[in-house]
């Protein structure tokens, strides 16, 4: 991973999530570009842009009290919102609500796309925004929606991570904004 002129330039060949120090409090939104690279890279796999976001570990504790290896297994145990756009070799694009249960993902056939449409396009910077506005929690991308969910018990603080796996992803003009 590099910090270049503005540019978080992640490329990794196993899991990793970049947490944000602060802890963040809802209604909030976080955004920023991201590009999946592929210019030949070892890496340069055009898959897996995740996110966490308004996440604590399942006791209520702060996500950064606990060190995770980066295994996608590990992070069961968060209560969080969770996007991962391109995901599984940039074939399927999902939405989830994670409740802090090992091995419980739950996931809305309506959270889980597989159309091209949704997918990450090589080489290309996206607008990312994740969204944490009392019950109305949203994705959008490039300012269409790609999930919304009314969220009666929602999560209203916690931490920010962004998180790839064997995997080239650029990062750029991150914003958290509250209204």
């Amino acid at each position: 991973m590099r910090f270049d002129a503005g540019v978080i330039d992640i490329d990794t060949p196993r899991g990793l999530s970049l947490w944000y120090r602060q802890a963040l409090t809802a209604p909030v939104t976080i955004s920023f570009e991201a590009m999946a690279v592929a210019e030949g890279g070892a890496n340069d796999e055009v898959s897996d842009l995740n996110a966490f976001w308004m996440a604590t570990n399942e006791d209520g504790t702060p996500v950064l009290d606990r060190t995770r290896s980066g295994a996608f297994a590990e992070y069961d145990t968060l209560r969080t919102y969770y996007v991962g756009i391109g995901g599984n070799r940039n074939t399927t694009t999902r939405f989830r609500r994670y409740i802090g249960k090992p091995g419980d993902r739950p996931l809305l056939p309506e959270h889980d796309r597989g159309d091209q449409a949704a997918m990450l396009v090589p080489n290309r910077w996206m607008r990312i925004a994740l969204i944490a506005d009392g019950r109305r929690i949203a994705v959008r991308r490039d300012g269409e929606l790609l999930f919304a969910l009314d969220d009666p018990e929602p999560y209203t603080r916690g931490h920010f991570a962004i998180r790839t796996t064997k995997s080239h992803i650029r990062i750029r003009n991150l914003e958290i904004t509250r209204p």
